[in-house]
């Protein structure tokens, strides 16, 4: 399963996700990459770091906007169990490569009307991908969610009517997530304990549910019942 973490906003946890998921799957027994196609080097960065301290870590890449061409991403993950790429915002050659080989386009949006309005130009991008690859599974998840508030709950509503289906895991915001990447690690081994660590698990499962049908790999059941 390769799957894309997109959109046109930056600060909504692409980055923090992408290395939490890659690091949830690694510890459950996954061959895991890890694509940083931000400029930024978030990923690549985190990933230095880790290897300093020397804490487990999935394989690191950088890749752009040719990740979709023959002999590329495509080959590259076939020998790895999941992939995930953490996308730039703003650079759309660098998105619509990545959309064109991944299984899943997942789009992170903070649980604000602002940011719900934001994902207006990502979803064009999605669209448009989709009109090439019908085959493309794409979905919203919520990120820097504040507790039970009545604003999480008016963009969850929001967001359902872009017509992409919302993921029932919500991501929190919690000082744990960047403290985890910090030490070069993703929350669920930094931080075990935290809410966050169950969220990420959940998220893992969710998306392979989505990805695989109702029987998700049953590992990450398992790894999410043991938290």
């Amino acid at each position: 399963m390769i799957v894309a973490f997109a959109g046109q906003k930056g600060g909504v946890g692409k980055s923090t996700t992408a290395v939490c998921l890659a690091v949830a799957a690694l510890e459950a027994g996954s061959r895991v990459l890890l694509v940083d196609a931000d400029p930024q080097g978030t990923v690549r960065t985190w990933g230095e770091v880790a290897a300093e301290r020397k804490r487990p870590a999935p394989t690191v890449i950088a890749m752009g906007a040719s990740m979709h061409k023959s002999g590329q991403l495509a080959d590259l993950a076939a020998g790895f169990d999941m992939t995930f790429i953490d996308c730039p915002p703003r650079h759309g050659e660098v998105q619509r490569s990545a959309l064109m080989v991944a299984d899943v386009v997942v789009l992170p949006c903070g649980a604000s009307a602002a940011d719900a309005w934001a994902l207006a130009t990502s979803l064009e991008v999605v669209r448009e991908a989709r009109t090439m690859r019908e085959e493309l599974q794409a979905c919203v998840l919520i990120t820097r969610k504040q507790g039970r508030t009545a604003l999480g709950k008016s963009a969850r509503k929001m967001l359902e009517s872009t017509g992409l289906p919302v993921l029932q895991t919500e991501l929190g915001s919690r000082v744990a997530y960047q403290e985890s990447l910090a030490a070069g690690q993703g929350i669920t081994t930094f931080a075990s304990r935290d809410p966050g660590a169950r969220e990420i698990l959940d998220l893992l499962d969710e998306l392979g549910r989505l990805f695989h049908g109702q029987e998700a790999s049953g590992r990450f059941v398992a790894q999410a019942a043991a938290r």
